[in-house]
């Protein structure tokens, strides 16, 4: 794994992106920010390397699988 590629948690993703967690959230259902990543039964975090991407170009991040 690299370093771009570790799992940070929610509060360094809010702190990061400036967003809301409800904005955050209704971004994920809609496709247009990363989904998490379930690293526990009980815990999960975003890959660093796709939050970094959707942090260069917010208007343009389109999750793979996600609707048009």
């Amino acid at each position: 794994m690299s370093n771009t590629d570790k799992i940070i948690r929610l509060k360094t993703v809010l702190a990061r992106t400036g967003l809301s967690r409800s904005t955050m959230y209704r971004k994920i259902a809609e496709g247009t920010f990363p989904p998490q990543v379930k690293i526990s039964v009980h815990g999960a975090g975003w890959r660093e390397s796709a939050v970094n991407r959707w942090i260069d170009d917010p208007v343009a991040y389109r999750h793979e699988g996600a609707p048009l």
